[in-house]
């Protein structure tokens, strides 16, 4: 899976707003690629597709706990 900045040319930035919104795009994409998936595989696929994101690399605990507030917030 491609890193955020690549999918739409935005630029990305170390920090949690950035990282969600990329979060945002990449679950959504991955809900249409593969909607079998469970949310514990599919959280660990767009996890690892967001690896190079700056905010990911910078602060991968709080990453994941942005992930799981979008989740919870979006009821996705």
């Amino acid at each position: 899976m491609p890193a955020f900045g690549e999918l739409n040319g935005n630029r990305q930035f170390n920090n949690a707003d950035s990282f969600a919104m990329a979060f945002d795009e990449a679950w959504k994409n991955s809900v249409k690629a593969d909607s079998d998936q469970d949310v514990t595989t599919r959280v660990t696929s767009v996890m690892l597709g967001l690896q190079e994101h700056p905010f990911m690399e910078s602060s991968p605990e709080m990453a994941q706990q942005v992930a799981a507030f979008r989740l919870r917030l979006l009821d996705l």
